[in-house]
């Protein structure tokens, strides 16, 4: 239990009724979750407007209330907080409650468009390896130590990514790698926390369903390294033209990582093949598991932040040649029948064209690459003709199907992706609804020595369609399919 006034250091209040001198037992922004003695936090959100559960919430025990907007009656006993931005008070008031954990890890932020997941967890594994006891705030899991949780966000609540630093405090955790999104970043779950160093990917197509405008969307990763202090530092992929854009109000210092410019991180890909990659980093030469010039670019700015965390360099390129590729970012494996499966997360223009033009720069070109491959619903629809285009350009054989089409009909989703198609390459698409089938049909068409792209969902082990989840693992089902086919 904390004192009220102590978790409300460095909050913006604009006025206090009622006494701050009290325990509060836990934080809460959801009503279902208030217990006795609980500080409850009202936020606006995009569906639902948390002010209007205050009276719940006292009612089910709370003692204390975060606001934005004063209720008109005010109860007796029960102290209000009036502030200027409920989703920075939650930040700020979580860091102080658990002790503001950030101050005693070094913890690293990971933002762009793609990438993320995959360099923070290779980082992730690169220092367990080493030796260090470290966290991931990740996608696909979260890692303290070695105790996993599961996901369910890419930045989790500002309550769990403190709940989750405090115990890797308690544990011993020296570093912390997490994937900082764009929504994360606009809902304040970041504020209140030290970085010790910042990492951009690169910057395309995605989430303009909620930011509006690709401007918006830059300007928001740049404030995550605008706020960044001068004691961290700020690594960005040079390449990427936002990346100059990223570190112009920076205080941090200043990095770069490249393929093709000068930067203070380099690397130069050597050879590229299904077995792996050899890629020179700052002319050091190391053959790695992973494969693709995007796995290049993860590559580097892994190495660019163990040498700025001081990890002994010819440590961290033995630990980046045993590292594996992460769970869903171009997992793949060749069966039996020679046919080779890759599972990728690809759910971007640019993560699909990546992952397609690696494909086509290993293959000899004799294969058949068939991609089956479909879009979110309930997210931006612009970029949707965008994958149809792309997907049939650059494959021999797509199959458009569902992904997780959420609340929209999945029909008019394969539709929008097939306004992209060019006339050119009609025939080389079919549409097959559900997704099982889709995949089923792929393990069909292929021959010994082709190339099935089972794009979109990558680790997600769920399919939602109309607010349900149903079990679905692209992964999982291909390997099942592939082996019925063959037996």
């Amino acid at each position: 239990m904390k004192l009220l006034k102590d978790i409300l250091y460095k909050v913006a209040i604009t006025a206090v009724y009622g006494s701050t001198d009290r325990l509060v037992n836990s934080i809460e922004f959801d009503s279902r979750n208030v217990e006795v003695n609980s500080l409850f936090i009202a936020q606006k959100g995009l569906t639902f407007d948390g002010h209007k559960f205050i009276d719940i919430a006292i009612e089910l025990g709370a003692t204390a209330i975060v606001c934005e907007k004063l209720p008109a009656n005010l109860k007796k006993d029960i102290t209000y907080v009036e502030v200027n931005n409920s989703s920075s008070a939650l930040a700020i008031i979580a860091s102080n409650f658990y002790d503001n954990p950030s101050l005693k890890l070094q913890l690293i932020g990971i933002t762009g468009t793609n990438g993320k997941t995959t360099i923070a967890t290779l980082l992730y594994n690169l220092f367990q390896k080493a030796g260090f006891k470290s966290g991931l705030l990740s996608t696909v899991k979260i890692m303290v130590d070695t105790n996993e949780y599961g996901a369910t966000h890419t930045t989790p609540n500002s309550v769990s990514i403190n709940k989750y630093l405090n115990e890797m405090v308690e544990l011993g955790v020296d570093y912390c790698f997490m994937e900082v999104s764009s929504h994360g970043i606009h809902q304040k779950r970041t504020e209140g926390l030290q970085f010790a160093g910042g990492v951009f990917t690169n910057l395309t197509h995605d989430h303009l369903d909620y930011h509006k405008t690709f401007k918006e969307y830059r300007d928001v990763k740049k404030s995550f390294f605008d706020a960044l202090p001068k004691s961290a530092f700020a690594l960005v992929n040079i390449d990427d033209k936002n990346g100059a854009v990223m570190l112009q109000n920076t205080k941090a210092k200043k990095y770069s990582y490249a393929l093709k410019t000068m930067a203070n991180f380099k690397a130069k890909i050597l050879e590229n093949q299904f077995s792996g990659l050899l890629v020179t980093l700052n002319n050091k030469e190391v053959w790695t598991k992973l494969i693709g010039s995007f796995n290049a670019y993860n590559l580097v700015a892994v190495y660019g932040v163990s040498s700025l965390l001081g990890l002994d360099s010819t440590k961290a390129l033995i630990g980046i040649s045993e590292l594996e590729s992460v769970s869903g970012r171009f997992q793949h494996f060749i069966s039996e029948g020679g046919v080779t499966a890759i599972i990728d997360y690809a759910h971007t223009p640019d993560a699909l064209k990546n992952v397609l033009e690696t494909i086509n720069d290993i293959r000899t070109g004799n294969e058949e690459v068939i991609t089956v491959v479909g879009c979110g619903g309930d997210r931006d629809k612009a970029k949707r003709p965008v994958m149809g285009r792309l997907a049939s350009q650059l494959s021999t054989q797509v199959i458009f199907t569902s992904d997780n089409p959420r609340s929209e009909n999945p029909q008019t989703i394969i539709e929008e992706m097939e306004v992209g198609v060019a006339p050119q390459n009609f025939k080389k698409t079919v549409s097959i609804l559900d997704r099982e089938q889709a995949i089923k049909t792929a393990t069909k068409f292929a021959k010994k020595g082709d190339i099935i792209l089972v794009a979109g969902k990558g680790h997600e082990t769920y399919q939602e369609v109309k607010g349900k989840r149903s079990h679905f693992d692209d992964f999982e089902k291909i390997t099942q399919l592939l082996i019925a086919i063959e037996s």
